[in-house]
């Protein structure tokens, strides 16, 4: 029996994986936050670099 997430995008993948990660390692919403501001930044810099 597959998932419904076998079939969604790999960003969506993506997703699910950091939300299972950070939840596992207890990190405060706040922290988890102000880290994704940082990561959607420097994403968004490499983005306009190519």
């Amino acid at each position: 029996m597959t998932s419904p997430l076998d079939q969604a995008p790999t960003h969506m993948k993506l997703a699910v994986d950091l939300i299972m990660i950070l939840e596992q390692h207890d990190v405060a919403p706040e922290e988890v936050l102000k880290a994704l501001d940082i990561v959607k930044s420097d994403f968004e810099k490499k983005q306009t670099e190519s």
